[in-house]
């Protein structure tokens, strides 16, 4: 517990990005104590718990604080830090124990020590360094039915099994991306108006290799029309490693480009 013990190699065995939940298998490990599972579909406004969770990723031993639950069933949006994508998460359970970075994928415990929920998000705060009393929890049992699935295999239109495809590129939406450079690119207006505009690609990636370069937009993806950073999100959603795709581009000429790229392995969720 206090971050000194045994680490272990962890596989992804699966995941479920419309709910943020993830299965991870450790490799070379046995007989280690599980946490106590409680019941999500009772909890009440009110009920006292505790958030743990490795806040701000700082050394030592986790961090453990308190609050209660202040509303059920809540939907929010959620971003990742920089901003570099979001997802929609519903069925929630909001706390007030504080939250900062590093506490997602804590547990979530009530005061008989049982895991009621699993900590995936907080409001943001000013500077980002203090804690928010606006934090929200995915119910145990929604998340131990989603693992379920994946250990089953049982993979379906938001399940996925293994590790995500990935193409290599960091997007934002070309509709918005007038006046100013992007990417280390001097270019105020994309080529087109509507499409996924690169503002970085990952070296000794499927993008780098196809050619695609900061400035680049991307208008369609195995024919389906691109439009936004949400619909590439969403066409890439059911590629596995290994696909080969056929993926449209417009260069910072305007010219436009079409060819057959091979997507690589990518880190989950």
């Amino acid at each position: 517990m206090d971050g000194a013990g045994t680490k272990y190699t962890a596989k992804v065995v699966g995941y479920d990005p419309s709910s943020d939940v993830a299965l991870l298998q450790l490799e070379d490990a046995s007989g280690l104590q599980t946490v106590r599972v409680g019941n999500s579909s009772n909890i009440s406004v009110g009920l006292p718990v505790v958030a743990i969770g490795n806040a701000l990723d700082l050394p030592g031993k986790p961090t453990v604080t308190s609050g209660t639950i202040t509303a059920l069933n809540r939907s929010i949006t959620a971003s990742d830090q920089g901003g570099g994508g979001s997802e929609n998460l519903t069925g929630l359970l909001q706390t007030d124990a504080p939250l900062s970075p590093g506490n997602s994928g804590g547990p979530l415990a009530n005061s008989a020590g049982e895991v009621i929920g699993m900590n995936t998000a907080a409001a943001s705060s000013n500077t980002g360094q203090t804690p928010s009393t606006v934090g929200f929890a995915i119910p145990i049992d929604t998340a131990l039915s989603i693992a379920t699935e994946i250990q089953q295999g049982q993979g379906s239109a938001t399940v996925h099994i293994g590790l995500p495809a990935f193409l290599g590129v960091d997007v934002q939406d070309a509709s918005n991306a007038g006046g100013g450079g992007f990417g280390g690119f001097n270019q105020s207006t994309p080529p087109v108006s509507s499409g996924a505009l690169i503002i970085n690609v990952v070296p000794h990636t499927a993008a780098q290799s196809a050619g695609l370069v900061a400035g680049d937009v991307i208008t369609s993806a195995n024919g389906a029309t691109i439009s936004s950073p949400a619909t590439l999100e969403s066409a890439l959603a059911g590629a596995h490693p290994g696909q080969s795709i056929s993926l449209t581009w417009v260069d910072s000429s305007g010219n436009s480009h079409t060819g057959n790229v091979t997507l690589s392995t990518g880190p989950a969720g």
